[in-house]
């Protein structure tokens, strides 16, 4: 009997999931190299005959013993062998790599091409021009031509120390998208590049127009230092790393004793602000190699020539400048010298870049583990493999994590212990030219999986220090802190990752809102999919998209015994087993309420009018209601162990609905891109979310009315009140008169 009761289960949660024979996408890319395209993975679980059958917290318990630091380090072995830019052959080398990880545990493995704008350095040159030097010069007859004029590094020392720095394949320091121009012009420091910032120069009556740009490192995402920089009229952008950021201010430099900057360090990264992440060239579509792209030339990328440096080469610069010094302590950086906002008439700047922008391969890398019970149903754990050198950081510090629960995963299979539910480990490629790998795989997969994957793990540069965080959806707050309260914190095994995560917390709040930056935001913004970030820091330096982001440097900096890996790892596996193995999906909702009303009132604080807050304080029952309705259902959830097949039909579809509520396909207005009404990256920065961003984007100025913002924001909280009395039916809580008393004191919805 209980056996056709399970049939009965999984024949209607596939039919409520819209499950889709196969694993394909829309277009199915060949593997690298060309050819048929692969296989799609199966979905048939394997047969239960014989199939160890755990709860969650037992499967959990079982696979975080598993990590091992020697298999980590491995791991990283493996990963770190060569620099492996997006589009190079490094690069494609790392995806082989990757292939025959997979492969050689077992994984149903298949590697999904892509083909994207990238973009790669030819030349670049900065050089202090100073006039009184060089007329000094003729005057007294010297022979040199180059007398008064400095060349400045723009690329990284080898290091004797770490002889991997000395790879052919490493470049100078360069910003990918970069426009490129050749231009002599008079500096002016801007602090961080802020909007803000270049209106503070307004007021001081501080033209950038013409002029080069000095800008530091930090506050905001560097595209948008050049893209406010561009906008203000300027002709090239130079982006430093200040010492009072992470170098010496912080601590002692590598290789010098400590794991900071040092002043040659250099970050590169993409100056990519369009308002979609992926292929530059096909927003909202597979890139394929026969797809339809927008003209390279009429994409709104950067102009203006941009080139990265270290403090050393930015503290020459600064050091010549005789013009006002900064209105504002803030804008003081960490060089022992006075910062100062314009140089002088007889003192230049020339700047040079030289990039191309070309249609460059590279290819997601997936592997499956299927469900015995539920394999309809997915769970994602995600990184991306391509990086700006080595990256034993960034992003190998997460990718060792994926590998090394892949093969927890798979060890414990050859035992007979399934999950429950699918897992794919998946590993992306180019997410650092703009998150492009993971957003082209929603793209393609996106009518056959949204339904499906009930959570994605994003593990980007995961394991850098002993101090575990998450950021998350909030569906996933319970899930969560479970998953972190069954892991040893680093070093510490009389001590959970959860109470470090207590200790620590510096707000209201033991977890972050998702954001931007990295692969989860298809998940998360297009895909409506619930997701976390796992990831944990604390160490004592920074490599950043530096040359240096080499095995030396994290085994010196980080920590020669991976205990913050496997802590990363042992977090991702019970996260992923606690979503795997419980019978009902462990979401609860009550936090969206709590969210969404302190939103409510930093909106409310940021309009303009009486009118514009009225408007918005329409959503404030609406979320009260939810609140209070997803408090009862999420404890009804938990009371009930066990709920009988036909109200738990109703349940897993009201939590469908609800998981969906915020989903809608024609998108925001300025960014269509963008599906979810909930969260979507900050248009001003890409790293900070943006809660309730149609709202948010019309009170920063968008075209679009606050009251069509308000509108439709609150018919996807509306969605989402339907979902939970759904839900509510299904349980059915003895407590009835409980919900007729919210029913009473607060608007009934529709």
């Amino acid at each position: 009997m209980w056996n056709c009761v399970k049939a009965l289960v999984i024949v209607t949660l596939s039919f409520l999931f819209c499950v889709e024979p196969g694993f394909s996408a829309r277009q199915n890319p060949p593997p690298i190299g060309g050819g048929a395209s692969m296989p799609t993975f199966a979905v048939d679980p394997p047969i239960s005959t014989g199939v160890t059958q755990l709860t969650a917290k037992q499967y959990a318990e079982k696979l975080i013993t598993l990590p091992q630091a020697a298999e980590l380090r491995r791991w990283h072995d493996v990963l770190t062998q060569e620099p492996h830019v997006a589009g190079t052959p490094g690069d494609l080398r790392q995806i082989e790599r990757l292939k025959q990880s997979f492969q050689s545990l077992g994984l149903e493995t298949r590697v999904e091409t892509f083909r994207a704008l990238l973009a790669k350095p030819i030349g670049a040159t900065l050089e202090i021009i100073d006039a009184g030097e060089v007329n000094q010069s003729k005057n007294t007859n010297t022979s040199s031509a180059r007398k008064g004029i400095l060349s400045l590094a723009v690329g990284e020392k080898n290091l004797l120390e770490d002889p991997a720095t000395a790879h052919p394949d490493l470049s100078y320091g360069w910003n990918a998208y970069s426009g490129n121009g050749d231009i002599t012009a008079d500096v002016v420091y801007a602090n961080y590049a802020t909007q803000e910032d270049f209106a503070t120069l307004q007021s001081l009556g501080i033209d950038v127009t013409g002029k080069i740009v000095l800008a530091r490192y930090g506050k905001n995402f560097r595209g948008y230092k050049a893209r406010f920089a561009q906008e203000a009229g300027a002709a090239g952008l130079i982006i430093f790393t200040d010492p009072a950021d992470s170098g010496f201010t912080k601590g002692a430099t590598w290789p010098s004793g400590g794991g900071w900057a040092n002043d040659g360090c250099i970050q590169r990264g993409t100056l990519n602000t369009l308002p979609y992440p992926g292929d530059p060239g096909t927003p909202g579509v597979y890139a394929s190699d026969n797809v339809l792209r927008e003209d390279p030339n009429q994409l709104d990328l950067p102009r203006i020539p941009v080139q990265p440096v270290g403090y050393a080469a930015a503290g020459a610069i600064l050091a010549r400048m005789k013009g006002p010094s900064v209105p504002d302590p803030s804008w003081q950086g960490g060089l022992n010298l006075t910062y100062r906002l314009t140089g002088a008439s007889d003192f230049k700047v020339h700047l040079a870049v030289e990039q191309q922008r070309f249609i460059g391969a590279s290819a997601n890398v997936l592997g499956m583990v299927k469900g015995w019970r539920r394999p309809e149903e997915v769970i994602i754990v995600g990184c991306h493999h391509d990086a700006w050198g080595y990256g034993a950081a960034d992003p190998c510090a997460g990718t060792i994590c994926l590998l090394e629960a892949a093969r927890c995963v798979t060890e414990l299979t050859k035992q007979g212990i399934w999950p429950e539910r699918s897992i794919l480990f998946a590993a992306w490629g180019a997410e650092e030219f703009g998150i492009i790998g993971s957003t082209e795989w929603v793209e393609a997969h996106d009518g056959e999986m949204a339904g499906r994957i009930v959570a994605y793990v994003n593990l980007d540069m995961a394991a850098m220090g002993p101090n575990l965080s998450m950021s998350l959806t909030p569906e996933l707050t319970a899930v969560a802190t479970n998953a972190a309260a069954l892991v040893p914190a680093a070093g510490n095994s009389a001590a959970t990752a959860l109470d470090v995560m207590k200790k620590n917390k510096n707000s209201d709040s033991l977890f972050g809102i998702l954001g931007g930056g990295s692969d989860h935001v298809g998940f998360v913004c297009r895909m409506v999919v619930p997701s976390i970030a796992i990831s944990a820091g604390g160490s004592q330096g920074t490599s950043y998209h530096s040359n240096y982001d080499t095995t030396a440097w994290y085994r010196a900096t980080v920590g020669e015994d991976y205990e913050p890996a496997i802590m990363v790892t042992r977090a991702t596996l019970s996260f992923a087993a606690l979503m795997s193995n419980q019978s009902m999906l462990p979401y609860q909702f009550e936090e969206f309420g709590r969210i969404g009303l302190q939103s409510l009132d930093e909106l409310t604080q940021r309009a303009q009018t009486d009118q514009d807050k009225l408007e918005i304080e329409t959503l404030r029952p609406l979320l009260m209601l939810l609140r209070s309705r997803a408090h009862l259902i999420d404890a009804e959830i938990l009371k009930n162990s066990f709920i009988e097949p036909r109200s738990q039909q109703r349940v897993y579809l009201g939590m469908k609905k609800f998981i969906k509520a915020f989903h809608d396909p024609v998108g925001l207005p300025d960014r269509p891109w963008y599906r979810n009404l909930w969260v979507a990256t900050d248009p001003s920065d890409s790293y900070s979310p943006s809660l309730f961003p149609m709202i948010r984007d019309a009170l920063q100025g968008s075209n679009h009315a606050l009251a069509n913002a308000v509108s439709r924001t609150g018919a996807a909280i509306q969605r989402a009140l339907s979902a939970l009395e759904l839900m509510q039916t299904g349980l059915q809580p003895t407590d009835a008169s409980t919900w007729q008393e919210i029913h009473r004191e607060l608007p009934r919805v529709p």
